[in-house]
């Protein structure tokens, strides 16, 4: 409970006839005393006291506003604790007069924040920011400020695993990330953006993402790595495909894959379409992020999708063809999932090959399709196409040879002559 002394004060300078201004010199003479002579048991009653008072009906805006600006930059001096309750109750306090201690609303949400963060209670931090007013009535704001605002609200939601609620707040932050000239801005809105679409499991997008925040001179040097690392588990885990051998292929070549060794020998392994392993899926499982190993609607997670196409299509290049039993064995599944494996990606034009269930093969096919009606080209008919070729060619040289060392003049013959002459 606040010391008697000091609401005697404050009911003294709130009920005096003296002039607005007077009014607001008396409270923030009163503030120091509070603060300096306060005992630690009734500091805090003592002001939220003072806060009552400033923000009673009976003291004007005009002395409220400079006093409670005041009071605020004497707040960031106490414990943290202490600080979160004062600021909680200010906010409390000045809720329903919102539009007149918009600018004040706004201070206290920003350094309230900030303690959230510091005891990294992230979900608190971000309910705090989401209450800014964006749109304000008596003040301006830029863009760029807005910006930061989004940016920091779904840094919180991103570390607190709120990856859809993030997502709202990127939509708003894209319509005007192009106004920033804010170089940090534009990075840290990148790498938001990125850890949402990894989080949506749009890993192609989101390793593109993370590859080109690895190139950042704005990043640390053990940051970029981080980057570069993040992108080959996205690439890992994306959907297997001409899309993925892409980004596989980008990632292997880059000169500073080879430090990041547990995520390397995978990535080359995938590049090279080598069969993958338990042992090795095993292994990198137990570095993902709970989101990258949550289970899918079909019972897989996101990890063993992603090896099963896989080696479906390391399979692919092994094999002309193979029983669909014998694949099910390859990947650990049955028969009839790997057959439903194998006709998503053809479908899909992830894999090309036929399958005849029939006789229960899956024939593959390294090349596309032709043909008039788009039927796929065998490939032992595509191999004899490629002999008959390569032999005409070669018989084509040793005539063109032939003609080079042994120039033959063949005259033409009489009837022929003749024949030109009737008709000349």
């Amino acid at each position: 409970m606040a010391s008697p002394e000091v609401l005697s004060q404050l009911t003294s300078i709130e009920t005096s006839s003296a002039s607005q201004g007077d009014k607001s010199h008396s409270f923030i003479a009163l503030l120091q005393p509070i603060l300096t002579n306060s005992p630690a048991a009734s500091l805090e009653a003592n002001l939220k006291a003072f806060v009552d008072t400033i923000l009673s009906d009976n003291v004007g805006i005009v002395t409220s506003r400079p006093v409670l600006s005041e009071y605020l930059q004497t707040l960031p001096s106490l414990a943290p604790e202490l600080q979160k309750s004062l600021y909680t109750y200010t906010l409390d306090k000045i809720s329903p007069k919102i539009v007149s201690f918009e600018q004040a609303d706004c201070t206290i949400r920003l350094a309230l924040a900030t303690l959230h963060e510091a005891s990294e209670d992230n979900a608190q931090a971000a309910r705090v920011l989401e209450g800014i007013q964006l749109n304000p009535h008596q003040r301006q704001i830029t863009d760029e400020f807005r910006l930061e605002v989004y940016i920091r609200i779904m840094r919180n939601l991103l570390e607190d695993d709120e990856s859809i609620s993030a997502d709202s707040w990127l939509n708003r932050a894209t319509l005007i990330i192009h106004k920033s000239t804010d170089a940090s801005l534009n990075l840290n809105f990148a790498m938001c953006q990125a850890r949402i679409l990894d989080a949506k499991r749009q890993f192609l997008n989101a390793c593109s993402k993370y590859h080109f925040l690895s190139f950042s001179n704005l990043v640390a040097e053990a940051d970029k790595l981080q980057c570069l690392s993040a992108a080959m588990t996205c690439a890992i885990l994306a959907p297997a495909g001409p899309l993925r051998s892409r980004s596989l292929a980008t990632l292997y070549k880059d000169e500073r894959a080879p430090q990041l060794h547990s995520d390397y020998a995978l990535l080359e392994k995938m590049y090279l379409d080598r069969l993958l392993s338990a042992k090795e899926v095993e292994e990198f499982a137990a570095r993902l992020r709970p989101h990258q190993k949550a289970l899918q609607s079909d019972g897989t997670t996101v990890l063993s999708k992603a090896v099963i196409e896989h080696n479906l299509l390391a399979a692919s290049r092994l094999y002309n063809n193979i029983g669909v039993e014998e694949l099910g064995v390859l990947l650990g599944l049955s028969g009839e999932k790997a057959e439903e494996y194998a006709a998503r990606m053809i479908e899909q034009k992830r894999m090309n090959g036929q399958i005849d269930q029939i006789d229960g093969l899956i024939y593959f096919e390294s090349g596309g399709s032709g043909g008039a009606g788009g039927v796929v080209v065998g490939r032992q008919i595509r191999k004899w196409d490629e002999n008959v070729a390569a032999l005409a060619l070669e018989v084509e040289n040793i005539t063109s040879m032939l003609q080079s060392d042994y120039p033959v003049v063949c005259p033409l013959s009489p009837p022929f002559y003749s024949l030109i002459a009737n008709n000349g």
